[in-house]
């Protein structure tokens, strides 16, 4: 048997038991289940990097709020579905002190995390207009995100933004929207997987072309203020999240309460639709719903389907939550750096022992340390690498389902990754090194 740190006999059965044909193809959740399977088997313990979730603590504030509105007795009522007033009203000001746009509370709508709001967004931007049928994918991104159009039986169109930074996005996204079926563009920002940052140049091309062809933007703010090379946590003062919000007001926002403020479990989100977007009349609704105005039709047609509201108690939370950035009572930001710190030292771990960041620029600056990084070894696919660092404890990603077309490549999750576990993490490296060596 091979000289592996996790029994290769154990890991080779595993493999072979999860019917997995391509480990490259499986999906996060599959991935997460094999490893568990082997961690249990073996009683060895894996540096996970698959899952990405967070690593910290739940804010304090948003806790002690929680409970406060469940000893009041929330719990027992439905809570509106548009979300109670205080997370809407702090919602807004958030987006005014932290981003610099103004949107009326009104189109602060909770969503069940991220992921209901953009499931809504696809099936309600899709509708608008007849001729409009697919969303455009600026990848590599989020794999749910695609599982979600499949569910739904929607089309989409797809490309790798890597080669295509500056200027020369601006032709490669207008050779999809010039064809007049797109309805709405999806990217995140800092991205996932690549945690590659838009520019502002960038941005105010994806916005001028929206505007151009009448397309929504649909800007996953899932990592909102967590690019690390600025200090974005100064309520009213420069420097803001970046954001094609402030190039066009036809866009919908997804904030992420999982990330930022390590509130995951709860399921809470945030989706912003802008002033006119809200206002916006689009006659082909009628053919689905009772109204024409898009975000009645939103909110009490699409969301109202999916969910009856989100938990009571967890949008009481969210709404401290904000409230105590707002007014400057709790820094996020600093709390959430320490992903960043981490993925700069696990970086070096990696890029020491042979391995190379694989997007590792925006535009001409190097990449920020945050939430995800990407790496690969020469002479394998990232299919070839995931399926060999199994056997080196060493859990992630590929890059193939993520919408990327450098295939070589994995994406690493720092969150779940605790600073004790560095040594055993380089020892690995070192070993996988030494197994592989580099000519």
């Amino acid at each position: 048997m091979k000289d592996t740190p996790i029994s290769f006999e154990v890991v080779s059965k595993k493999i072979k038991e999860s019917n997995l044909e391509k480990l490259g193809n499986a999906s996060i959740r599959e991935i997460k289940k094999l490893v568990d399977q082997i961690e249990k088997e073996t009683g060895e313990k894996f540096v996970r990097m698959e899952m990405g979730v967070p690593g910290l603590p739940a804010a304090d504030v948003g806790v002690q709020a929680e409970i406060d509105a469940l000893k009041k007795g929330v719990a027992n009522t439905y809570p509106d579905i548009q979300g109670i007033p205080q997370l809407k009203k702090e919602a807004s000001r958030f987006l005014k002190l932290f981003l610099n746009i103004d949107v009326n509370p009104e189109g602060c709508i909770p969503t069940v995390g991220s992921m209901q709001g953009s499931f809504a967004a696809f099936i309600t931007t899709s509708r608008m207009y007849k001729e409009k049928d697919r969303i455009l994918f600026l990848d590599p991104g989020f794999p749910v995100h695609k599982q979600q159009l499949k569910v739904l039986g929607q089309k989409w169109e797809t490309f790798d933004v890597y080669e295509f930074r500056g200027e020369k996005l601006k032709a490669k996204i207008e050779s999809y929207l010039s064809k007049g079926n797109i309805a709405a563009i999806l990217y995140s920002n800092p991205n996932n997987p690549s945690w590659i940052c838009f520019t502002d140049k960038e941005l105010k091309i994806i916005a001028e072309l929206a505007d151009k062809y009448n397309v929504v933007v649909l800007e996953d703010l899932a990592y909102v203020a967590m690019d690390f090379r600025k200090d974005l946590y100064h309520p009213g003062v420069k420097p803001y999240q970046a954001t094609a919000a402030h190039f066009t007001d036809n866009y919908i926002i997804f904030i992420s309460c999982s990330k930022a403020f390590s509130y995951a479990g709860q399921r809470i989100g945030l989706m912003i639709l802008s002033d006119k977007l809200y206002e916006k009349k689009c006659p082909d609704l009628k053919g689905f719903y009772s109204t024409d105005l898009f975000g009645r039709a939103m909110i009490l047609g699409t969301v109202y389907a999916l969910s009856a509201g989100v938990t009571h108690s967890a949008q009481y939370a969210v709404a401290a939550i904000l409230k105590a950035a707002n007014d400057g009572e709790f820094n996020f930001v600093d709390v959430v750096k320490e992903y960043g710190e981490k993925a700069k030292i696990m970086k070096k771990l990696f890029t020491g022992n042979g391995f190379y960041i694989v997007y590792d620029k925006d535009e001409n600056d190097p990449i920020a340390d945050g939430f995800y990084f990407t790496f690969a070894y020469p002479g394998f696919s990232g299919d070839q690498l995931l399926g060999e660092m199994i056997y080196y404890g060493i859990s992630a990603i590929s890059l193939a389902i993520t919408g990327s077309e450098r295939l070589e490549g994995i994406r690493a999750c720092v969150s779940l990754v605790r600073r004790e576990q560095f040594p055993d993490l380089e020892n690995r490296l070192k070993k996988f090194h030494l197994d592989h060596p580099v000519d």
